[in-house]
């Protein structure tokens, strides 16, 4: 059973939708236990940091959160689901995150490219993805592949190394990473047709 963490933010049904359209057994949960009972654990969410946090905080979800990412059960972060694995964001002031990633969330500049435009904000739409190595979570798809994006926000790690992808938006930023059992993307898998659910159906593979 693949566990989808239910805080209160987040299209959660697309979802749970797109992982059973690739086999998937899901349960939407907000129950602790279950989240330390799945073999995986998916972290959808939109919407603001802060808020995010404190929602983790207030249904005690964060400790079996972190339980399963320390016990190396594959882990897939969407969008906020990402960024709250950071040390920390600057979204309506400095907020700590989970601090798996080592990185910080910052908000896009308000002009980017050569030469300088205007960017609108957020990023929203469809956008290509540049692969950084060859990961069992992107087999079958290929590089340029364009996936659904909707941020403000996106994260900088400070160990290159666990950059997956980048994608180009007035600036290169990094739109998926990977440590070791820990799979997380900007982009929006569920949203992202056949590519997406390829993605999708990666994670349900890997043990």
């Amino acid at each position: 059973m693949i566990a989808v963490v239910d805080y209160g933010m987040g299209n959660l049904r697309s979802v749970q939708k797109a992982l059973e359209k690739v086999g998937c057994t899901v349960l939407v949960t907000s129950s602790p236990q279950h989240i330390l009972d799945a073999r995986a654990v998916v972290l959808p969410g939109v919407g603001a940091f802060r808020d995010c946090i404190h929602s983790l905080e207030k249904l005690n979800l964060i400790a079996p959160v972190l339980k399963s990412v320390r016990e190396g059960k594959p882990f897939l972060g969407i969008c906020l689901g990402l960024q709250i694995l950071f040390t920390e964001s600057e979204e309506f002031g400095v907020t700590p995150g989970l601090n798996l990633i080592k990185g910080r969330v910052i908000r896009f500049p308000r002009v980017g490219g050569v030469p300088p435009v205007p960017l609108k904000v957020p990023h929203m739409g469809w956008n290509a993805i540049s692969l950084t190595r060859d990961l069992p979570l992107f087999h079958g798809i290929e590089d340029g592949s364009f996936f659904y994006f909707v941020h403000s926000y996106y994260v900088t790690p400070e160990e290159e190394g666990v950059v997956a992808t980048t994608t180009s938006y007035g600036i290169e930023f990094t739109s998926s990473i990977q440590k070791d059992n820990i799979f997380a993307c900007q982009f929006h898998p569920e949203k992202s047709q056949q590519v997406g659910l390829q993605l999708l159906g990666n994670f349900n593979k890997i043990q």
